[in-house]
């Protein structure tokens, strides 16, 4: 779809797409970051399928996260999300939102390095809390003090955060907003990448 004022003109997802190439566009960050909503809305403008990790692997295991994460402790569930992870990586491109725990998880941090872009979505702790504590699915937030355990999280997470290729900061716009600064973000972030091969 070309611009209808300049029909001529690719739109801002048409050039991203193109900036991508083969590339899968991986979401990371924490919950409540809006790597699904802002994925999905990203990969209906890329005009490429979207998939939620977290969704992919309660569809192949017949669990819930929390259920996993109950039975198998978090160790086992990251193993699964590895190879899950791995396994849709292989099968692109695609937009993958992942859960926030992934790219923590050295071996498919490597895995999201190989199989494509990696875009981190980093919303301060209002933005996130206020997000989070409407739901009651979330197994890492189940303690006594959730806010502070997010905050804990936040500050152990972040500095492996910023180990992506690319960051965006979440807050309280649209999320149109948000999705069209992604795809800025991947244009420039390739044509950088250019300019340093040549």
């Amino acid at each position: 779809m070309t611009d209808t004022i300049f029909p001529d003109v690719p739109t801002l997802g048409e050039r991203a797409r193109a900036a991508l190439g083969r590339r899968n566009l991986v979401f990371v960050g924490l919950m409540g970051a809006g790597k699904s909503a802002i994925g999905r809305m990203v990969a209906g403008q890329l005009g490429l399928p979207f998939v939620d990790t977290d969704m992919e692997i309660e569809r192949v295991s017949r669990m819930t996260i929390s259920e996993l994460f109950a039975a198998y402790g978090e160790d086992e569930f990251r193993a699964l999300e590895t190879r899950v992870i791995k396994r849709l990586l292989k099968s692109g491109p695609r937009v993958v939102s992942t859960g926030g725990g992934a790219f923590i998880n050295e071996r498919t941090r490597k895995q999201i390095e190989r199989g494509g872009i990696s875009l981190w979505l980093n919303a301060d702790l209002d933005v996130l809390w206020e997000r989070v504590n409407k739901r009651d699915h979330r197994p890492l937030l189940k303690t006594e003090n959730p806010k502070k355990t997010l905050e804990d999280l936040m500050q152990k997470r972040y500095p492996i955060y910023a180990l992506a290729d690319i960051t965006v900061l979440s807050r309280d716009v649209r999320k149109e907003v948000i999705a069209n600064e992604v795809l800025a973000a991947i244009i420039d972030y390739t044509a950088k990448a250019a300019s340093k091969n040549e």
